[in-house]
């Protein structure tokens, strides 16, 4: 569907999936999925694949990523090729009233790939890439460390058997 703006009303599908809990429409997730399969695919290339104008899929790219929806662009790497040797899924507990403040923190150090805050037992899971059994120990005793963490468990990862956070949309 080819949708263009007319010159006196507001632009309806620009207010698609600008707030919070709104749904995009399905041209919005085509170009999605195209960017999930070729992060590096110009507007013109995904235009042209969608059978659009460039400047629909440079609109519809703006307003996504004026929503929140399209973060930013990254480059899908093989770790263990880089010298990431581990990867690191660690279990933390935190003083009642600190985890959003630990969590936080957490996330700026630079092995940190994720940091998601869980039910059950434990308060957050953390997710890194170490180089290292020398990087491991340091990023665990530097966890300790941190004043608000009770108890850290930390899962060495053995085999990868896939690693690819592009969901299917």
């Amino acid at each position: 569907m080819i949708m263009t703006k007319s010159p006196n009303r507001s632009d309806e599908a620009g207010r698609k999936g600008g707030a919070p809990g709104q749904s995009t429409d399905p041209l919005d997730l085509k170009i999605l999925r195209m960017l999930l399969l070729d992060g590096r695919a110009s507007a013109r290339e995904v235009a042209a694949s969608l059978g659009v104008s460039t400047s629909t899929v440079t609109a519809r790219l703006g307003r996504l990523r004026g929503s929140g929806v399209l973060r930013g662009f990254a480059a899908v790497l093989d770790f263990q090729r880089l010298g990431y040797e581990l990867t690191v899924v660690t279990e933390i507990s935190v003083l009642k009233g600190k985890l959003l403040e630990m969590e936080r923190e957490i996330a700026r150090l630079p092995t940190v790939c994720a940091v998601y805050d869980v039910t059950g037992e434990i308060d957050a899971i953390i997710v890194s890439k170490c180089k290292g059994r020398e990087e491991l120990s340091r990023f665990t005793k530097g966890l300790l460390a941190m004043p608000f963490i009770e108890r850290t468990n930390s899962h060495v990862v053995l085999t990868t058997v896939k690693e690819d956070f592009r969901v299917p949309i």
